[in-house]
């Protein structure tokens, strides 16, 4: 008996995805090479060697928080507080996960746990924008092209960031590696920005930030991520209720 077409040679249907997300992501690349880099020599200049460096890049493939944790320890943090401010700013990896459950979650659990692993802001975003404007995706589909938004990130995270710390103090300074931070956070945000609790959240995430910038440790970055929480989730169930009221 002969198996359908659609059975008997998948190959094509995720090859064509997983090229279509190299490609999608591949704007990035411009972001996280200096991001990288400049992880690497911060790293380095804060003291750790060339294999915790690496180690904690690898760990944790998680820039903001990888700069939040060594801004800390270079204030003698309590390593306590080092933790748990690390994983207050990587918490929204815990939504986007919640956010693509309904597109990843039938995959075996030897790859979710790899996509858990792989999760960065770029692949969230680009992948987030893409099952939402093709919702006739398959899920290998999905799965397929959510790795080749990473095939290039990750790998020129590792590399960039060995550059930066070996090679770091033979990059100028004049060559201001650090505004790949804001740059990058605002290209992943921006485009996210499509409907009222989106821009509610991350005003208030702003003025919260800048309100409590007083609070030891990086406080007020948990304190704000906290309120843009619970301000979209309030103003996405006061638009839903509108919208009902009004059919």
């Amino acid at each position: 008996m002969t198996r359908p077409a659609a059975v008997a040679d998948p190959g094509p249907r995720t090859a064509r995805p997983f090229v279509q997300g190299l490609v999608d992501c591949s704007p990035f690349v411009l972001i996280v090479v200096p991001f990288s880099l400049l992880f690497g020599v911060v790293a380095r200049d804060a003291g750790l060697d060339l294999l915790q460096v690496m180690s904690m890049s690898v760990l944790v493939i998680a820039g903001a928080s990888q700069f939040t944790a060594l801004a800390l320890l270079q204030d003698n943090v309590p390593v306590f507080i080092v933790l748990l401010a690390a994983l207050a700013v990587n918490l929204r990896m815990a939504m986007y996960s919640a956010a693509l459950v309904p597109h990843l979650g039938h995959a075996r659990l030897g790859v979710r746990a790899l996509i858990a692993y792989l999760m960065v802001d770029q692949a969230f975003a680009v992948a987030a924008k893409k099952y939402e404007e093709e919702p006739k995706m398959t899920g290998g589909q999905k799965v397929a092209y959510y790795f080749g938004c990473m095939a290039l990130i990750c790998p020129i995270w590792y590399a960039c960031t060995f550059l930066g710390a070996a090679l770091g103090r033979a990059i100028p300074a004049s060559l201001s590696l650090d505004f790949a931070v804001p740059v990058c956070f605002i290209a992943l945000t921006a485009p996210m920005l499509r409907s009222g609790p989106h821009v509610i959240s991350a005003g208030v995430s702003v003025v919260a930030a800048i309100a409590f910038a007083w609070l030891p440790w990086n406080f007020g970055l948990i304190v704000a991520a906290l309120l843009a929480i619970i301000a979209g989730a309030q103003a996405e169930l006061f638009f839903k209720r509108r919208t009902e009221a009004r059919t």
